[in-house]
């Protein structure tokens, strides 16, 4: 039985695209998550390895539906595997049913890992050189240094509770606690 898995990020994406390709390639069941790839709990996901039959094929658009790194994808495909099942990427033209095919799964799987720490390695790059230049990223902080110094006032001092300190500011109370 070809069985298909489709995810998304958020809620506000859509599956729409991904379902009608599924279908397309002859999927029989699919599953679905809204949900980041980099979380390891994902309902749907795990409900079909559970219901997995010997002989059955995992049909994805893309292998990056599947998981985020190459760990992920590794042993969710392994899993699928140890269910006597097979995975099949549509885009990449992957089907792990053939040794050239798992032999291709793995090359692609490595070079979309590599993509992805370039990335991030690029980026980084990127913040220090803005972090040289005196740029400063980041969320601005929630209070200025003469709040600041008022929240340690009001603890020390007046031994308020963090509670009303932080509703007195309109923060958390871990951004009291933080101070």
């Amino acid at each position: 039985m070809i069985i298909g898995y489709a995810r998304v990020s958020t809620d506000d994406q859509n599956l729409d695209a991904q379902l009608d390709a599924l279908e397309a390639s002859g999927a029989e069941r699919i599953f679905s998550d809204k949900i980041t790839g980099s979380a390891r709990t994902r309902p749907q996901l795990d409900l079909m390895i559970d219901q997995l039959r010997d002989g059955d094929v995992v049909t994805v658009t893309k292998y990056d539906r599947l998981a985020r790194s190459l760990k992920d994808l590794l042993d969710i495909v392994e899993a699928i595997r140890d269910r006597g099942a097979g995975f099949r990427s549509l885009a990449e033209d992957i089907d792990t049913t053939t040794p050239a095919g798992r032999l291709v799964f793995h090359v692609f799987a490595s070079i979309a890992q590599f993509e992805r720490e370039r990335i991030s390695e690029r980026t980084k790059e990127g913040l220090a050189a803005a972090r040289k230049r005196g740029r400063v990223g980041g969320r601005p902080p929630a209070l200025s240094p003469a709040q600041r110094e008022e929240v340690k006032r009001m603890r020390d001092d007046e031994h308020r509770p963090l509670a009303e300190i932080a509703r007195l500011f309109k923060v958390s109370v871990k951004t009291v606690r933080r101070v």
